[in-house]
């Protein structure tokens, strides 16, 4: 599905579109034009109905360990803000959460900064079990940046972020799972085996529809009260059940079949929400 000279490699499987960035030279340092591709790479597969659940990872031995740092010494010898601003019409770096499929984070190995931000913007992170993970950020003399303080409280408890977020330290992949960082911690050869056959589970059994329902929840819900979150969710059983994927999920229960489920797209650029049922 791609070149070995593109910023992101894609291939597809089973419902299960593997997104992996390819800048190994550079331990996948994070760049505009990694960021470019790798946007648009999940604007893609948001509007595919052939993708069900996404997966990102990865070439080499690194993750991400953060903004390439070519351009990050050009900011510390006097280039200033600007030197890192980026141009012309930009998303959210968090543009992950805008995904209605769900976005696995198959942590491989160093992940820091951005990279770290991009780990925990996804819906699930499973990881090597020797990963080396940071925030990095106080020792850069740089704040909490694009929202990883509401993301990471919220994620692992105030008190695990301010630990985490305060010390700037490393932590492995295995000490994240105690952590709730992440999900799962495998050895760094099982890792994308395990995360790729997890994906493809979600995809072949679950309705696409649910799950972008479900991810809207989630991301919504952490700013309502429990009686908002219920009378939400009241609201949406009543406008998905009889409908296509509901009666499919009964249908193909009852006939202990795997279920075949129509799939989704949508454009997440868009400025309509998205009611997938």
């Amino acid at each position: 599905m791609s070149s070995s000279t593109d910023l992101v490699l894609r291939s597809f499987e089973q419902g299960v579109l593997l997104l992996q960035w390819n800048r190994p030279e550079r331990n996948n340092g994070w760049s505009f034009d990694l960021e470019h591709a790798y946007f648009e790479a999940l604007r893609a597969a948001s509007m595919d109905p052939d993708v069900r659940v996404i997966v990102v990872s990865g070439v080499g031995k690194a993750f991400c360990p953060g903004l390439d740092m070519e351009t990050l010494s050009q900011a510390a010898a006097g280039g200033g803000a600007g030197t890192i601003a980026r141009k012309g019409p930009t998303r959210s770096h968090i543009y992950v959460r805008q995904i209605p499929k769900p976005v696995i984070a198959a942590v491989n190995g160093a992940t820091a900064g951005i990279g770290f931000i991009q780990a925990v913007a996804c819906d699930l992170r499973f990881a090597a079990k020797g990963a080396k993970m940071t925030v990095a950020f106080p020792r850069r003399g740089l704040p909490a940046e694009n929202g990883v303080s509401w993301l990471l409280a919220r994620l692992v408890g105030h008190g695990n972020a301010a630990d985490l977020l305060l010390s700037g330290r490393v932590v492995t992949g295995e000490e994240a799972v105690g952590l709730g960082l992440v999900n799962r911690a495998y050895d760094a050869d099982d890792l994308l085996p395990a995360t790729l056959e997890y994906a493809k589970d979600m995809a072949a059994n679950c309705s696409p529809r649910s799950l972008a329902v479900i991810k809207s929840q989630l991301n919504a819900d952490w700013t309502r009260s429990v009686e908002e979150t219920r009378t939400e969710s009241l609201s949406l059983v009543r406008e998905m059940i009889g409908k296509d994927d509901f009666n499919e999920g009964v249908k193909s229960y009852l006939e202990k079949r795997t279920p075949r489920y129509k799939g989704l797209s949508h454009d997440p650029d868009s400025a309509e929400p998205l009611r997938p049922f």
